[in-house]
Protein backbone atom coordinates (compact mmCIF):
# COMPACT_ATOMS: atom_id res chain seq x y z
CA UNK A 1 0.00 0.00 0.00
CA UNK A 2 1.48 3.52 -0.64
CA UNK A 3 1.76 5.93 2.05
CA UNK A 4 1.45 9.13 0.02
CA UNK A 5 -1.40 10.60 -1.82
CA UNK A 6 -0.94 12.56 -5.06
CA UNK A 7 -2.69 15.16 -5.31
CA UNK A 8 -4.11 17.49 -8.83
CA UNK A 9 -5.99 20.81 -7.69
CA UNK A 10 -8.05 22.39 -10.56
CA UNK A 11 -7.36 26.15 -10.98
CA UNK A 12 -5.11 28.71 -8.83
CA UNK A 13 -7.00 31.51 -7.55
CA UNK A 14 -8.27 32.69 -4.31
CA UNK A 15 -9.03 29.54 -3.21
CA UNK A 16 -6.12 27.44 -4.51
CA UNK A 17 -3.82 29.89 -3.12
CA UNK A 18 -4.76 30.89 -0.02
CA UNK A 19 -6.08 27.40 1.39
CA UNK A 20 -5.56 24.49 -0.60
CA UNK A 21 -2.41 24.70 -1.71
CA UNK A 22 -0.74 25.25 1.11
CA UNK A 23 -2.69 23.14 3.49
CA UNK A 24 -2.21 20.60 1.48
CA UNK A 25 1.57 20.94 0.87
CA UNK A 26 1.91 21.29 4.89
CA UNK A 27 0.25 17.27 5.04
CA UNK A 28 2.90 14.56 5.47
CA UNK A 29 1.56 11.72 3.21
CA UNK A 30 0.09 14.16 0.65
CA UNK A 31 2.17 15.36 -2.71
CA UNK A 32 1.35 18.12 -4.19
CA UNK A 33 1.75 17.18 -8.19
CA UNK A 34 -0.04 19.03 -10.41
CA UNK A 35 -2.36 22.15 -10.90
CA UNK A 36 -4.52 23.12 -14.08
CA UNK A 37 -4.28 27.12 -15.09
CA UNK A 38 -4.49 29.30 -17.85
CA UNK A 39 -1.58 31.50 -16.18
CA UNK A 40 1.00 28.65 -15.45
CA UNK A 41 3.90 31.92 -14.84
CA UNK A 42 1.71 32.05 -11.54
CA UNK A 43 1.68 29.09 -10.49
CA UNK A 44 4.95 28.19 -11.09
CA UNK A 45 6.45 31.00 -9.12
CA UNK A 46 4.38 30.73 -6.20
CA UNK A 47 4.91 26.69 -6.26
CA UNK A 48 8.03 26.23 -8.74
CA UNK A 49 8.21 22.13 -8.17
CA UNK A 50 4.45 21.52 -8.81
CA UNK A 51 3.53 20.61 -12.58
CA UNK A 52 0.84 22.86 -14.42
CA UNK A 53 -1.53 21.43 -16.97
CA UNK A 54 -3.05 23.59 -19.66
CA UNK A 55 -6.95 22.34 -18.84
CA UNK A 56 -8.75 20.54 -16.23
CA UNK A 57 -9.25 17.50 -18.70
CA UNK A 58 -5.43 17.57 -18.84
CA UNK A 59 -5.00 16.96 -15.24
CA UNK A 60 -8.25 14.62 -14.83
CA UNK A 61 -6.25 12.42 -17.48
CA UNK A 62 -3.14 12.08 -15.58
CA UNK A 63 -2.50 8.33 -14.65
CA UNK A 64 -0.33 9.78 -11.82
CA UNK A 65 -3.58 12.35 -9.88
CA UNK A 66 -5.18 9.98 -7.07
CA UNK A 67 -7.08 12.90 -5.48
CA UNK A 68 -8.36 15.78 -7.30
CA UNK A 69 -9.18 18.98 -5.76
CA UNK A 70 -11.89 21.94 -7.29
CA UNK A 71 -11.46 25.19 -5.82
CA UNK A 72 -12.81 26.94 -8.76
CA UNK A 73 -16.52 29.21 -8.91
CA UNK A 74 -19.42 27.24 -7.95
CA UNK A 75 -21.17 27.24 -10.56
CA UNK A 76 -18.45 25.21 -12.18
CA UNK A 77 -18.32 22.23 -9.26
CA UNK A 78 -20.84 20.02 -10.68
CA UNK A 79 -19.39 19.39 -13.97
CA UNK A 80 -16.13 19.57 -13.01
CA UNK A 81 -16.65 16.56 -10.10
CA UNK A 82 -18.52 14.88 -12.80
CA UNK A 83 -15.45 14.60 -15.10
CA UNK A 84 -13.14 13.70 -12.39
CA UNK A 85 -15.25 11.16 -11.11
CA UNK A 86 -15.96 9.65 -14.07
CA UNK A 87 -11.56 9.64 -15.16
CA UNK A 88 -12.04 7.05 -11.59
CA UNK A 89 -10.17 9.98 -9.06
CA UNK A 90 -11.14 10.72 -5.47
CA UNK A 91 -12.71 14.13 -5.18
CA UNK A 92 -12.41 16.99 -2.94
CA UNK A 93 -14.99 20.02 -3.80
CA UNK A 94 -14.46 23.54 -2.11
CA UNK A 95 -18.59 24.30 -0.24
CA UNK A 96 -20.73 24.97 -1.36
CA UNK A 97 -20.82 21.84 -2.64
CA UNK A 98 -22.90 22.58 -5.85
CA UNK A 99 -25.68 24.56 -6.64
CA UNK A 100 -28.51 22.88 -5.68
CA UNK A 101 -29.58 19.67 -3.51
CA UNK A 102 -30.32 17.94 -6.95
CA UNK A 103 -26.85 18.48 -8.28
CA UNK A 104 -25.38 17.07 -5.02
CA UNK A 105 -27.84 13.79 -5.16
CA UNK A 106 -26.19 13.06 -8.65
CA UNK A 107 -22.67 13.61 -7.37
CA UNK A 108 -23.16 11.77 -4.97
CA UNK A 109 -24.58 8.77 -6.68
CA UNK A 110 -21.96 8.83 -9.31
CA UNK A 111 -19.42 8.28 -6.53
CA UNK A 112 -20.73 5.53 -4.77
CA UNK A 113 -20.88 3.75 -8.56
CA UNK A 114 -17.26 5.07 -8.84
CA UNK A 115 -16.00 3.36 -5.39
CA UNK A 116 -14.24 6.95 -4.82
CA UNK A 117 -14.71 9.29 -2.21
CA UNK A 118 -16.48 12.47 -2.74
CA UNK A 119 -16.01 15.02 0.26
CA UNK A 120 -16.34 18.28 0.50
CA UNK A 121 -13.94 21.55 1.68
CA UNK A 122 -16.27 22.57 4.73
CA UNK A 123 -12.60 23.81 6.66
CA UNK A 124 -14.43 26.16 9.26
CA UNK A 125 -15.12 22.94 11.14
CA UNK A 126 -11.94 23.04 12.21
CA UNK A 127 -12.10 27.23 13.50
CA UNK A 128 -10.79 27.67 17.03
CA UNK A 129 -14.02 29.16 18.20
CA UNK A 130 -16.07 27.09 16.91
CA UNK A 131 -14.17 23.66 18.10
CA UNK A 132 -14.72 25.75 21.32
CA UNK A 133 -18.27 26.31 20.94
CA UNK A 134 -18.71 22.50 20.50
CA UNK A 135 -16.68 22.06 23.76
CA UNK A 136 -18.72 24.75 25.72
CA UNK A 137 -21.83 22.65 24.57
CA UNK A 138 -21.01 19.45 25.13
CA UNK A 139 -20.13 19.97 28.81
CA UNK A 140 -23.50 21.59 29.39
CA UNK A 141 -22.06 24.84 30.96
CA UNK A 142 -25.16 26.70 29.45
CA UNK A 143 -27.15 24.54 30.96
CA UNK A 144 -30.58 23.89 28.00
CA UNK A 145 -29.63 26.67 24.88
CA UNK A 146 -32.62 28.88 23.96
CA UNK A 147 -30.63 31.28 22.17
CA UNK A 148 -27.36 30.65 19.26
CA UNK A 149 -26.46 33.34 17.24
CA UNK A 150 -23.57 33.15 14.56
CA UNK A 151 -22.29 35.79 12.51
CA UNK A 152 -20.11 36.22 9.64
CA UNK A 153 -19.75 39.87 9.23
CA UNK A 154 -17.43 42.04 7.59
CA UNK A 155 -16.71 45.18 5.97
CA UNK A 156 -16.27 45.48 2.17
CA UNK A 157 -18.27 48.22 1.21
CA UNK A 158 -16.49 48.28 -2.31
CA UNK A 159 -18.06 45.91 -4.73
CA UNK A 160 -14.94 44.02 -6.23
CA UNK A 161 -14.86 42.22 -9.88
CA UNK A 162 -15.15 38.77 -9.13
CA UNK A 163 -17.64 35.92 -9.64
CA UNK A 164 -18.25 35.58 -5.70
CA UNK A 165 -20.28 39.03 -6.09
CA UNK A 166 -20.92 38.92 -9.82
CA UNK A 167 -24.88 38.23 -9.67
CA UNK A 168 -24.02 34.42 -11.70
CA UNK A 169 -25.58 31.13 -10.49
CA UNK A 170 -24.04 30.53 -7.13
CA UNK A 171 -22.88 33.97 -6.13
CA UNK A 172 -23.50 36.16 -3.08
CA UNK A 173 -23.04 35.56 0.44
CA UNK A 174 -25.99 33.44 1.33
CA UNK A 175 -24.23 30.57 -1.00
CA UNK A 176 -20.34 31.70 0.23
CA UNK A 177 -20.72 32.32 3.74
CA UNK A 178 -24.43 30.64 4.62
CA UNK A 179 -22.96 27.45 3.54
CA UNK A 180 -20.14 27.71 6.75
CA UNK A 181 -22.50 29.05 9.19
CA UNK A 182 -25.41 26.09 7.70
CA UNK A 183 -22.92 23.74 8.00
CA UNK A 184 -21.53 24.18 11.38
CA UNK A 185 -24.98 24.41 12.89
CA UNK A 186 -25.92 21.06 11.34
CA UNK A 187 -23.04 19.83 13.17
CA UNK A 188 -24.32 21.11 16.37
CA UNK A 189 -27.52 20.66 16.13
CA UNK A 190 -28.95 18.61 13.09
CA UNK A 191 -31.84 19.23 11.39
CA UNK A 192 -34.31 22.34 11.99
CA UNK A 193 -37.92 22.20 12.04
CA UNK A 194 -38.01 24.67 9.78
CA UNK A 195 -36.06 27.83 8.35
CA UNK A 196 -36.45 31.69 6.94
CA UNK A 197 -34.33 33.56 4.85
CA UNK A 198 -34.00 37.27 4.20
CA UNK A 199 -31.82 38.61 1.71
CA UNK A 200 -30.51 41.77 0.15
CA UNK A 201 -28.13 43.81 -1.84
CA UNK A 202 -27.38 46.75 0.12
CA UNK A 203 -24.12 48.23 -1.18
CA UNK A 204 -23.97 50.66 -3.93
CA UNK A 205 -23.44 48.50 -7.43
CA UNK A 206 -24.31 45.18 -5.68
CA UNK A 207 -25.43 42.53 -8.11
CA UNK A 208 -25.44 39.58 -6.12
CA UNK A 209 -26.46 39.23 -2.29
CA UNK A 210 -24.32 40.55 0.39
CA UNK A 211 -27.09 40.19 3.55
CA UNK A 212 -28.56 37.88 4.71
CA UNK A 213 -30.55 36.58 7.82
CA UNK A 214 -32.10 33.39 8.27
CA UNK A 215 -33.90 31.85 11.26
CA UNK A 216 -33.95 28.47 12.05
CA UNK A 217 -36.66 27.11 14.70
CA UNK A 218 -35.80 23.54 16.92
CA UNK A 219 -38.09 23.55 19.27
CA UNK A 220 -37.57 26.15 22.18
CA UNK A 221 -34.17 26.86 20.72
CA UNK A 222 -33.64 30.17 17.87
CA UNK A 223 -30.69 29.47 15.52
CA UNK A 224 -29.51 33.06 14.09
CA UNK A 225 -27.62 33.12 11.17
CA UNK A 226 -26.59 36.22 9.83
CA UNK A 227 -23.61 37.47 6.93
CA UNK A 228 -23.05 40.91 5.54
CA UNK A 229 -20.44 43.12 4.21
CA UNK A 230 -21.16 46.46 5.50
CA UNK A 231 -20.69 45.92 9.03
CA UNK A 232 -17.90 48.46 10.37
CA UNK A 233 -18.29 48.36 13.84
CA UNK A 234 -18.14 44.01 14.04
CA UNK A 235 -20.69 42.30 16.87
CA UNK A 236 -19.76 39.20 18.29
CA UNK A 237 -18.73 36.02 16.11
CA UNK A 238 -20.68 33.90 18.42
CA UNK A 239 -23.55 34.56 20.77
CA UNK A 240 -24.89 31.40 22.87
CA UNK A 241 -27.68 31.87 25.75
CA UNK A 242 -28.80 29.63 28.34
CA UNK A 243 -31.08 28.72 31.35
CA UNK A 244 -27.53 28.78 32.99
CA UNK A 245 -25.60 31.26 31.42
CA UNK A 246 -23.93 32.89 28.01
CA UNK A 247 -21.01 32.33 25.80
CA UNK A 248 -19.95 35.52 23.62
CA UNK A 249 -17.34 35.51 21.06
CA UNK A 250 -15.96 37.87 18.89
CA UNK A 251 -13.48 38.19 16.11
CA UNK A 252 -12.62 35.31 13.32
CA UNK A 253 -10.92 32.54 13.65
CA UNK A 254 -7.28 33.88 13.06
CA UNK A 255 -6.22 30.75 10.30
CA UNK A 256 -7.32 32.86 7.19
CA UNK A 257 -5.19 35.87 7.62
CA UNK A 258 -2.55 33.87 8.60
CA UNK A 259 -2.71 31.73 5.72
CA UNK A 260 -2.97 34.93 3.45
CA UNK A 261 0.68 36.14 5.10
CA UNK A 262 2.21 33.19 4.22
CA UNK A 263 1.69 30.87 7.52
CA UNK A 264 1.71 27.63 7.21
CA UNK A 265 -0.01 24.97 9.69
CA UNK A 266 2.42 23.26 12.49
CA UNK A 267 3.89 26.59 13.85
CA UNK A 268 3.96 27.07 17.51
CA UNK A 269 0.96 29.39 17.84
CA UNK A 270 -0.86 28.14 14.51
CA UNK A 271 -4.82 28.30 15.67
CA UNK A 272 -4.56 29.73 18.49
CA UNK A 273 -7.41 32.66 18.72
CA UNK A 274 -6.01 35.66 20.31
CA UNK A 275 -8.89 36.65 21.47
CA UNK A 276 -10.80 34.73 24.04
CA UNK A 277 -14.48 34.63 24.23
CA UNK A 278 -17.03 34.97 27.48
CA UNK A 279 -18.66 32.89 29.60
CA UNK A 280 -21.06 34.37 31.89
CA UNK A 281 -22.81 32.27 34.54
CA UNK A 282 -24.90 31.66 37.04
CA UNK A 283 -23.54 30.69 40.42
CA UNK A 284 -24.64 31.05 43.72
CA UNK A 285 -27.85 33.04 42.93
CA UNK A 286 -25.15 35.47 40.94
CA UNK A 287 -23.61 36.15 37.92
CA UNK A 288 -20.18 35.71 37.26
CA UNK A 289 -17.83 36.39 34.14
CA UNK A 290 -14.84 35.33 32.97
CA UNK A 291 -12.75 34.69 30.23
CA UNK A 292 -12.35 31.68 28.18
CA UNK A 293 -9.34 30.78 25.40
CA UNK A 294 -11.02 27.35 24.17
CA UNK A 295 -9.65 25.05 21.66
CA UNK A 296 -6.86 25.34 18.90
CA UNK A 297 -7.84 25.78 15.22
CA UNK A 298 -6.22 23.92 12.34
CA UNK A 299 -7.43 23.67 8.68
CA UNK A 300 -5.02 20.87 8.07
CA UNK A 301 -6.62 18.54 10.31
CA UNK A 302 -9.25 18.11 6.91
CA UNK A 303 -6.16 17.24 4.76
CA UNK A 304 -4.82 14.62 7.14
CA UNK A 305 -8.42 12.60 7.61
CA UNK A 306 -9.04 12.89 3.80
CA UNK A 307 -5.53 11.25 3.42
CA UNK A 308 -6.10 9.16 5.81
CA UNK A 309 -9.64 7.89 4.63
CA UNK A 310 -8.48 6.89 1.09
CA UNK A 311 -5.22 5.51 1.98
CA UNK A 312 -5.98 3.84 5.62
CA UNK A 313 -10.41 3.37 5.14
CA UNK A 314 -11.34 6.03 8.10
CA UNK A 315 -13.99 7.75 7.98
CA UNK A 316 -14.86 11.30 5.40
CA UNK A 317 -14.03 14.38 7.42
CA UNK A 318 -16.85 15.71 5.65
CA UNK A 319 -18.65 13.21 3.77
CA UNK A 320 -20.96 14.26 0.46
CA UNK A 321 -24.34 13.43 2.35
CA UNK A 322 -23.38 16.13 5.16
CA UNK A 323 -22.62 18.80 2.34
CA UNK A 324 -25.88 17.39 0.78
CA UNK A 325 -27.60 18.73 3.51
CA UNK A 326 -26.36 22.04 3.54
CA UNK A 327 -27.99 22.30 0.04
CA UNK A 328 -30.74 21.53 1.03
CA UNK A 329 -30.94 23.88 3.68
CA UNK A 330 -29.79 27.05 0.81
CA UNK A 331 -32.46 25.91 -1.52
CA UNK A 332 -34.91 26.19 1.26
CA UNK A 333 -34.05 29.20 2.41
CA UNK A 334 -34.26 30.44 -1.16
CA UNK A 335 -37.87 29.25 -1.22
CA UNK A 336 -38.41 30.91 1.79
CA UNK A 337 -37.18 34.39 0.79
CA UNK A 338 -38.90 33.86 -2.86
CA UNK A 339 -42.22 33.02 -1.37
CA UNK A 340 -42.51 35.10 1.65
CA UNK A 341 -42.38 32.54 3.87
CA UNK A 342 -41.50 30.23 6.91
CA UNK A 343 -40.24 26.62 5.09
CA UNK A 344 -40.39 22.90 6.54
CA UNK A 345 -38.22 20.93 6.56
CA UNK A 346 -40.22 17.32 6.52
CA UNK A 347 -38.34 14.26 5.78
CA UNK A 348 -34.80 15.72 5.43
CA UNK A 349 -34.30 13.93 8.79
Amino acid sequence: MRSTLRVGVVGYGFATATFHAPLIASVPGLALLAMSSSDPAKVRAAWPAVEVCDSPDALFARPDIDLVVIPTPNETHYPLALKALAAGKHVVVDKPFTLDAAQARDLILRAETAGRLLSVFHNRRWDADFLTVKQILAAGALGRLTHFESHFDRYRPQVRTRWRESGAPGSGLWYDLGSHLLDQTLQLFGTPQTISLDLAQQRDGAAADDWFHAVLRYDALRVILHGSALVPALGPRFALHGTRGSFTKYGLDPQEDALKLGGRPGSADWGVDPRPGTLTLSEADALTQREHAGERGDYSRYYAAVRDAILLGAPNPVPASDALRVMQLIDLGLASYREGRVATLDGLG
